[in-house]
C-alpha cells in the first residue's frame, strides 16, 4: 500500500532498506529516459551509434569520477533509450571526500574491478551516496541535452542491484558489453 507525504500518495522505494548506499561496493545501474523514448542513438548491426545526446550522456559518465573522486566506473553503454553501468564506490577508511553535481564533458578512466573486501564506513553524508552520483549525472546529461532537445526527460527513478561477488561482477559486465547485440530482444526495446 502506498503511504502519504505531504497529503500526497507515495510509492515506496525500491532501494534496499538494509543497506548503506553510501557503503564500498559495486552498483549496477540503469536509467531509462522518460517514457523510454530513444534519444540516445540506434542499434545498428549489433552497435550502438550514439546521436548527439547519447554522446553527451556518455562523456557525462565518464565525468562521475572527476566530481566523485572515491567512483571507480566499470563496464558502461549507451543504449537507444537508457543506460546501463558499474558504479563502484571505493572511499578511503578515513578520508572526508566532496563531491559536486556536474554538466560538463568528460575522459575516460581506465577498467577497474570490483572491491575484494566488504564494505565497511558508516553512513555518511546523503552527497556521498549512490543517489547523488546517479543525480550528478542526470543534471549533467539533462543541462546539455536541453541545448538540443528541449523536452528532454529521464524517468524519475534508476534500478539499483547491489553486486555482491566476482561472479556476478562477471555476468552483469558480460550483461552490458553484449546489451546492444541483443537490443531486439531487450526489455527496454523499442523501434
Amino acid at each position: 500500500m502506498n503511504e502519504k507525504f505531504q497529503n500526497k500518495y507515495r510509492i515506496p522505494s525500491a532501494r534496499a532498506q538494509w543497506w548503506n548506499y553510501g557503503d564500498n561496493a559495486a552498483y549496477f545501474v540503469t536509467i531509462c529516459t522518460a517514457k523510454r523514448k530513444c534519444l540516445f542513438g540506434k542499434v545498428a548491426d549489433g552497435k550502438m551509434q550514439l546521436s548527439e545526446i547519447g554522446q553527451i550522456a556518455n562523456d557525462c559518465w565518464m565525468e562521475i569520477p572527476k566530481h566523485f573522486p572515491f567512483v571507480v566506473l566499470g563496464e558502461f553503454v549507451v543504449m537507444p533509450n537508457h543506460v546501463h553501468g558499474i558504479i563502484i564506490i571505493d572511499k578511503p577508511a578515513t578520508v572526508p571526500v566532496e563531491t559536486q553535481n556536474f554538466a560538463s564533458l568528460p575522459s575516460p578512466p581506465s577498467s577497474p574491478s570490483p572491491p575484494s573486501s566488504p564494505p565497511s564506513n558508516k553512513f555518511g553524508p546523503q552527497s556521498q551516496n549512490l543517489a547523488s552520483i546517479i543525480r550528478g549525472f542526470k543534471i549533467g546529461v539533462t543541462k546539455n541535452a536541453h541545448l538540443i532537445h528541449s523536452d528532454f526527460a529521464w524517468q524519475p527513478r534508476f534500478h539499483d542491484h547491489i553486486i555482491r561477488n566476482d561472479d556476478e561482477y562477471n555476468r552483469i559486465e558480460n550483461y552490458i558489453i553484449n546489451n546492444p547485440a541483443k537490443w531486439q530482444n531487450d526489455t527496454f526495446y523499442k523501434k
